[in-house]
């Protein structure tokens, strides 16, 4: 492990970069691994149930009179 001595403004620039440097796929994959440990340290309370009957609705397009 590396220690870096560096500004905040520094530290962000060169996570922007080795970011960049990542092919859209890679940056797509390290997307999903962020969002899985963010889901693993802050879990839902309770599993949610959707209720499909009031999430669905009809648009309906009106002939012009």
């Amino acid at each position: 492990m590396e220690m870096r001595f560096q500004s905040k403004d520094e530290s962000n620039r060169m996570q922007e970069e080795e970011f960049l440097k990542l092919s859209g796929a890679e940056r797509f994959f390290a997307f999903l691994e962020l969002s899985r440990a963010v889901l693993k340290y802050f879990p839902q309370k309770t599993e949610q149930e959707e209720d499909l009957s009031e999430t669905h609705f009809v648009l309906e397009k009106k002939k012009p009179i």
